[in-house]
């Protein structure tokens, strides 16, 4: 029983995994279409999700580390699509500019079509019984 147990859990960690990578796969190659990458998209919504955010808070947001984050937000910089002002004492903040909500506009609707051909094998209901349980996984223990 323990080593069916151990299998199982396994299996359900690839099959998590390979959801993931092949949603993220799909999401980056249509993403190109409207001139950005799932990273850059990812970015900008964060952004725009809490726009004035420290780059400490968006790193976390997005999965990657300050470093990582930085260097992300230096390039969307660089092609107009973020702005960066000074905040309270050392902070940094993080706004969109005009051209930044045109793409994040843009890749929204990319990911919508995307998103719908992923999850086009399971009903309505699957899907919103998944949303459930993924939920429950991602709340912070208590």
């Amino acid at each position: 029983m323990r080593d069916d147990l151990h299998h199982q859990l396994q299996l359900l960690g690839r099959a998590v995994k390979q959801t993931q990578y092949r949603q993220h796969r799909a999401l980056d190659g249509a993403l190109a279409e409207v001139g950005t990458t799932l990273a850059q998209w990812d970015a900008l919504r964060a952004i725009s999700r809490t726009p004035g955010a420290s780059a400490r808070e968006l790193a976390a947001a997005t999965f990657q580390t300050e470093q990582a984050f930085g260097t992300l937000v230096g390039r969307l910089t660089a092609q107009g699509l973020v702005d960066r002002r000074p905040g309270r004492g050392r902070r940094i903040e993080h706004h969109l500019t005009a051209a930044g909500e045109r793409v994040l506009a843009a890749g929204h609707e990319v990911a919508d079509r995307v998103l719908a051909e992923c999850f086009a094998g399971l009903e309505e209901g699957e899907r919103g019984t998944l949303l459930k349980l993924l939920r429950r996984l991602n709340e912070p223990a208590v």
